[in-house]
């Protein structure tokens, strides 16, 4: 995921923050369920945002990224009610693994190191 600091990483945070709101709000499809927008990396153009989501359950990501694919396009018609921009980007929807593959790292370090739960 790249970071950048202009017009494109603020069109980001305030497609996440935005993008939070509604699946909270307005999403009732049962299939996404409880997920947290992690990160959005948006286009230097602003036509196409890369949304990155996590889930309490990692065998209930591909569940929710398909639910989330077929509202995309009415996430995307809300987000352009609330975002004063020429032209909404186009949204795809990406599971993180960055949360799980840090705790995965983590247990290994405490196992190696010795300062595991169980010693």
């Amino acid at each position: 995921m790249k970071r950048g600091t202009g017009r494109p990483q603020r069109v980001g945070d305030q497609i996440q923050r935005e993008l939070g709101d509604l699946l909270t709000r307005e999403l009732r499809d049962p299939k996404v369920g409880l997920i947290t927008i992690t990160a959005v990396d948006v286009s230097p153009d602003c036509s196409h945002a890369v949304v990155y989501f996590t889930c309490l359950d990692s065998s209930h990501a591909p569940e929710a990224a398909a639910g989330l694919r077929r509202a995309a396009g009415f996430l995307r018609s809300r987000l352009a009610k609330r975002l004063k921009m020429f032209t909404t980007p186009e949204l795809r929807f990406t599971y993180d693994e960055s949360i799980e593959r840090g705790a995965r790292l983590s247990r290994l370090i405490d196992g190696a190191s010795g300062t595991g739960k169980g010693q």
